[in-house]
């Protein structure tokens, strides 16, 4: 039995991995307000919903539990891949901030709050935002105000609020701190106007003067506001008008890098129609727990296998295109792909805690077969990637690859390679990329499109994965 590494900072809950089973352990004070929980209406609806992760009671304490004063267990359903905030896009991030409002809301009508607010209890299934975090449910104490607000504002709020306003990603300030931004940071990034609106400046510009002026102060505030009378009311209150700060939030951005990528312009239609047939063929050979789609655009190939996978995952290192990718799968209510920003030059490392506890992107993807369509010339040429360290990157998933690689005849390399100051690029070459693969694969397929200036190659790893 594993501990989760994201899971140890409540001491009242722990998170442990029994094989591929996901447990939750409880003391006392959690196993209470649990049960709490699932009496209430709120349970029931939300999991009927797939609001809430399928949880379920264990008999008994796991024989082999971690220690602690754990008096009940719980059996969580397993998400397919675990995502964090810093590669989601703005649509996701935006609806996982309602969502975790929305319950909070509905929690209080059931005489429950929850005790934090952050987007790490959130997951995504497919396109359709899960929370995970049971143990954040708690019965509600009088005069107690809710402790999820400041978080809620640094790790939803602010970074929403800095991509809508300023158009600032907030994937980069998530990644480098795990605490989120802070009101001060956001408030010196926010134009006048847009700092004066009233419900900014009372969650945002009110919040960092407050910070700062309260930062060394001391007292009993529990004391204080239960003397004022503080109670749901002014919760519920206080979370509508977030909620309604909110929804009001979008990303107007009008288009990026490839955004307008998705008409494939670069290829005939008898090329797209080889290489869709290709991808598709593969895929189909037996059934896949799990496809990563390097560079996944519009989500056209992670469509494509998606019927002969459980799960994909798409990833592209353009926001815009994942959150265009999010919208449209959210529409349609798929459950089964997952689109992610990830910019595979420089992927998500493992942060926070000794840098464990919220594990590295290769880390969290377990794919049996991976895609690397219309990619490698561009992390060749573009990112100077050297191609034998793609094909060694490409081998370190362990598993079957189909892969594409444009010739030096291709329109789209020519390009590429017109914006190098060395045009000639030698180490870009069909024949070094051919003895790095014999090197790691066996190939078990491999077609020149018609256009001939292509190839696609099927393989198949020689070693163990990592």
């Amino acid at each position: 039995m594993g501990a989760d590494p994201g899971s140890f900072r409540d001491p009242s809950s722990r998170v442990v991995l029994e094989g591929r089973r996901v447990v939750r352990l409880l003391d006392a004070t959690a196993a209470a307000d649990f049960d709490a929980l699932e009496a209430s209406a709120l349970f029931a609806d939300a999991t009927a919903a797939g609001t809430i992760v399928g949880t379920r009671r264990l008999d008994d304490v796991p024989a082999d539990a971690p220690p602690g004063s754990w008096v009940a267990a719980l059996e969580h359903d397993r998400i397919p891949t675990i995502s964090y905030p810093y590669e989601w896009s703005f649509a996701m991030l935006h609806d996982a901030a309602l969502l975790t409002l929305d319950l909070t809301i509905r929690a209080l009508d059931e005489g429950l709050i929850t005790k934090d607010a952050t987007p790490y209890n959130v997951q995504f299934v497919g396109a359709a935002p899960v929370f995970i975090d049971l143990g954040s449910f708690e019965r509600l104490t009088k005069g107690e105000p809710w402790f999820g607000y400041r978080q809620f504002c640094e790790q939803f709020l602010n970074p929403l609020l800095l991509q809508a306003r300023r158009d600032i990603p907030f994937q980069p300030l998530l990644r480098g701190s795990i605490r989120g931004v802070g009101p001060s940071q956001t408030v010196s990034s926010l134009r006048l106007r847009d700092r004066l609106r009233p419900s900014v400046f009372t969650n945002v510009s009110l919040h960092a003067r407050l910070e700062r002026r309260y930062a060394s102060a001391e007292g009993d505030v529990r004391s204080d506001l239960e003397q004022a009378g503080f109670g749901p009311a002014i919760i519920r209150a206080q979370l509508r008008k977030l909620r309604k700060l909110v929804s009001g939030l979008d990303w107007k951005a009008g288009a990026s890098t490839w955004s307008e990528y998705s008409d494939r312009s670069h290829y005939g239609d008898e090329d797209l129609q080889a290489k869709s047939t290709f991808a598709r063929e593969v895929a189909g050979q037996r059934r896949r727990a799990q496809i990563l789609d390097l560079g996944a655009n519009d989500g056209h190939f992670s469509d494509l296998v998606a019927p002969d996978a459980d799960a994909v995952v798409a990833v592209d290192s353009d926001a815009l295109v994942i959150d265009r990718l999010y919208r449209r799968l959210r529409e349609r209510g798929e459950r089964k792909i997952l689109p992610l920003v990830l910019d595979l030059v420089d992927p998500s490392g493992g942060i926070g805690w000794r840098n464990r506890e919220r594990p590295a992107f290769v880390e969290r993807v377990e794919p049996d077969l991976v895609l690397c369509l219309a990619l490698v010339h561009h992390l060749a040429i573009t990112d100077t990637v050297p191609l034998d360290e793609i094909v060694a990157w490409l081998a370190g998933f362990g598993a079957e690859v189909v892969v594409e690689l444009p010739n030096r005849d291709d329109p789209m390399v020519q390009r590429l390679l017109r914006a190098k100051k060395d045009r000639t690029f030698e180490r870009y070459d069909q024949a070094i990329f051919e003895t790095a693969v014999d090197d790691h694969f066996d190939t078990r397929a491999r077609v020149e499109l018609p256009s001939g200036t292509r190839t696609l190659y099927h393989l198949s790893p020689r070693a163990a994965r990592r």
